[in-house]
């Protein structure tokens, strides 16, 4: 192309993935390998997604990172792994490769843009939809193959999961390289169409304490992180997998539950403590169970990630119910029209006995929002040029920082 103009821009989208089974604690910190497996839950991207467009061009003077509108550092090591790593994977596609007509030029500098459609670091799993949908982005961008779960995991472990859709496996593995350290699709996000997630958005600050620096201490004094790894999560693996192919709701959601419990106490029992949760975080939990024993049956499910917002699993029947006794939980103060987002929700008239075995002293404004949503697909390519978030110059556009609210939209 002339003068300054990109020789080439590929723009895809990546989901975020809700971790059934938790990844807590690494076994080698340069190439993210975990001291156990972990199942996870992708997300749809119609609600929560990361968007990312990368260009190459000759014109450009050195390799350059945007991040929701702002130049961000390109040279932090875990991005560094992942550039490095799709140009050998490229390299290696081009050397096995005959009469390639125009290759890309892989000593040509990038321009990458990333936005997010949620906020980045509260605990809703914005590491592992960016570095997944770099890396698969990058994969476009070069004509690259191979296994790109295990370069996503060297961004961010859980990155390797939002590289399928569905419910998503990421097997620990056992050698010291890694090879076998990838992620997995279980089940397509089809296999059951009435599944439904309520994320309950309690706080949209950044976390005290980050998830890398916050593992490293359990991995390095919790005795109860350990056991958990070897003892508990290779059973707990085995049962989720089987309790997602039934389509088993009550296996699935107290396994959820007790999964995320228990990474919590790994979280207590690490020294000093670290504390995800808050109190509206525990009296999410309060009410769910509060509304389980009132049916009977395990209706919803929590887990919560390192962060003190509540992801709520339920079946579609469900949702209208549960959304109405946490909106009289947790009465909206002022964003009664933003409250409830995403996926449409019904209306729903609570009985007064569940009112009054459930519903106990409301606690206003605690929840900030709901976003309502359900499984989803892995990335996607995106073939609109329009939807690019850097120009033909290889610039940022001024829509792509307006695209990244705070708030999910």
């Amino acid at each position: 192309m002339a003068g300054e103009q990109v020789c080439c821009r590929v723009t895809c989208t990546a989901p975020v993935n809700i971790a059934v089974i938790k990844y807590w604690g690494k076994r080698d910190n340069e190439l993210i390998l975990p001291i156990n497996s972990s199942l996870s839950v992708t997300l749809n991207q119609d609600q929560l997604k990361t968007t990312t467009t990368a260009a190459i061009s000759r014109d450009f003077k050195e390799d350059r990172l945007w991040l929701n509108g702002e130049e961000a550092d390109i040279t932090h090591p875990r991005l560094q792994n992942c550039l490095r790593e799709m140009r050998r994977l490229a390299r290696k596609r081009r050397s096995g490769s005959e009469g390639d007509t125009a290759p890309l030029n892989l000593t040509y500098k990038l321009h990458i843009a990333s936005v997010n459609n949620f906020p980045t670091a509260a605990g809703l799993a914005s590491s592992a939809a960016g570095y997944a949908c770099l890396v698969y982005t990058l994969a476009r961008l070069y004509g690259a193959d191979g296994d790109l779960s295990e370069v996503a995991r060297q961004g961010s472990g859980s990155a390797c999961r939002s590289l399928s859709g569905g419910f998503v496996q990421w097997l620990m593995g056992e050698r010291p390289d890694g090879k076998d350290s990838v992620a997995q699709q279980v089940m397509p996000e089809t296999h059951w169409p009435q599944l439904r997630v309520l994320i309950l958005v309690v706080s949209a600050e950044k976390k005290p304490v980050g998830s890398t620096a916050g593992m490293q201490t359990s991995v390095d004094t919790s005795p109860l992180l350990k056991h958990r790894a070897e003892a508990v999560v290779p059973e707990r693996m085995a049962q989720m997998v089987r309790f997602i192919q039934q389509r088993d709701f009550e296996g699935f959601g107290q396994l959820t539950m007790q999964d995320s419990n228990q990474f919590h106490a790994t979280c207590l029992d690490t020294f000093p403590p670290i504390f995800y949760l808050t109190d509206v975080s525990r009296r999410v939990i309060a009410l769910a169970h509060r509304f389980n024993t009132h049916h009977g049956a395990t209706k919803v499910a929590y887990t919560f990630d390192a962060g003190p917002n509540a992801v709520i699993f339920t079946l579609e029947d469900t949702v209208d119910e549960f959304v109405e006794v946490v909106k009289r939980s947790f009465p909206p103060e002022s964003n009664g029209d933003q409250f409830l987002q995403g996926l449409p929700v019904g209306p729903a008239v609570l009985s007064e006995e569940l009112q009054s075995a459930v519903v106990l002293e409301p606690v206003p404004g605690a929840i900030r929002y709901i976003l309502h949503t359900q499984p989803g697909p892995g990335p996607q390519l995106l073939e609109d040029p329009s939807l690019h978030l850097l120009g033909p110059d290889g610039l940022p556009l001024r829509s792509a920082s307006a695209a990244a609210p705070g708030e999910p939209r």
